[in-house]
């Protein structure tokens, strides 16, 4: 690597997917719309991530270096390797840690200022997404966390993910909350406009997103919207099962599940449902329910971290207890419903999606990498 100007500011970045893996999701998404645009502000960024079939060992995405380093048993021990011995080489001005999956604790090791960027924890969650012993390793390596980043600085990219951290024993004082941006949608939105009743789950088909609720919540309203459309667009291991229920609802002739769809393709399908449902037990934010926002989509979400954030109650959708099938029912209902309603909600979803930019979210990213690296 070529000597840095005097300004220019190199950053390691720690994250074990990229954009092109099969299982990235919104932590990716925020990652690189931040980054990306620091890459063209002219900092110098190399993303150290995890390899999957049929991948370059190197390339550029957005302007960013990407060095991928193998499928994850080795991923992570040369992650430590390599941050360790290029830190200490003097190639880099600081370390960006996203704490998002198992920790790097790269304050250990690294000899350069290390800046941790929190999405979400998974704590007791992990349990209902991956199979015991590795939802125990999750846990356990979380409760390290305190210990390891106590001097570091935070970026939070909700005032959840901050109590969160802060419950956790980590200093208040060194956590900012810098939400995520939104992209421009590809349609044009008409909040005045009447929309046919029905509904759409968009991002990764996990267990722990809950799914299943939105479908058995539809269900119970089989005989009032018998012909309502239920749309869910995303992939991942939760599928077969979400097919299978579907059927076994007598759903399955209505609701279609369109895998993963380009930017375009999601905006048109939001721009179409009268609402979207976020039934997942924890977000970091809840990136999607401003991306429907945006489209002018109510959300009827989980009164759950992050989407408590990002959904604002009785405005621009609901929120509804964990799990609560009825109550999800009855909110989904009430907007299939109302027209009215619909209307009012989608025009205040839009004023708020307004509100929430990217270019600010990398300022905030580029101030507090500054302050990390001892420059203001």
């Amino acid at each position: 690597m070529s000597s840095a100007s005097e300004n220019e500011c190199r950053v390691l970045l720690l994250n074990e997917r990229d954009p092109r893996h099969p299982r990235t999701g919104g932590a990716e998404t925020h990652v690189y719309e931040i980054f990306g645009r620091l890459a063209r502000r002219g900092y110098a960024i190399t993303h150290l991530t995890s390899s999957f079939p049929g991948c370059a060992q190197e390339e550029e995405i957005a302007g960013i270096r990407v060095r991928r380093l193998g499928r994850i048993p080795i991923y992570y021990p040369r992650v430590l390797w390599e941050t360790a011995r290029q830190t200490r080489a003097g190639r880099f001005d600081v370390v960006v840690e996203c704490l998002n999956k198992v920790p790097f604790y790269s304050p250990a090791y690294s000899a350069t200022p290390v800046l941790a960027l929190c999405h979400h924890l998974f704590g007791e969650v992990a349990f209902q997404q991956v199979p015991w012993p590795v939802a125990a390793t999750v846990w356990a390596s979380e409760r390290l966390i305190p210990p390891f980043y106590r001097a570091c600085p935070f970026v939070a990219i909700s005032e959840s993910t901050r109590r969160d951290l802060v419950a956790r024993g980590l200093p208040a004082e060194r956590i900012v909350v810098s939400h995520p941006g939104i992209a421009k949608p590809a349609h044009q939105a008409d909040s005045g406009a009447r929309r046919e009743p029905g509904v759409i789950y968009v991002g990764r088909l996990e267990v722990y997103k809950k799914i299943d609720v939105m479908l058995r919540a539809m269900a119970k309203l089989s005989e009032e919207f018998p012909n309502a459309p239920i749309v869910i667009a995303g992939r991942g291991p939760a599928r077969p099962a979400l097919e299978k229920l579907a059927q076994e609802l007598g759903l399955e002739e209505r609701t279609r599940f369109v895998g993963f769809v380009t930017d375009a393709e999601r905006d048109a399908l939001l721009a179409e449902a009268r609402v979207c449902v976020c039934p997942s037990e924890k977000e970091g934010w809840g990136l999607t329910v401003m991306e429907s926002n945006a489209l002018g989509t109510p959300v009827v979400a989980t009164d759950a971290d992050g989407l408590r954030d990002s959904v604002r109650h009785g405005e621009t959708g609901f929120l509804v207890p964990d799990e609560d099938i009825d109550g999800f029912a009855e909110r989904i209902g009430d907007l299939l419903q109302d027209d009215r309603l619909s209307q009012t909600m989608s025009a205040a979803a839009l004023a708020w999606a307004k509100r929430f930019d990217w270019d600010r979210a990398a300022d905030d990213m580029a101030r507090s990498i500054e302050m990390t690296r001892g420059r203001v």
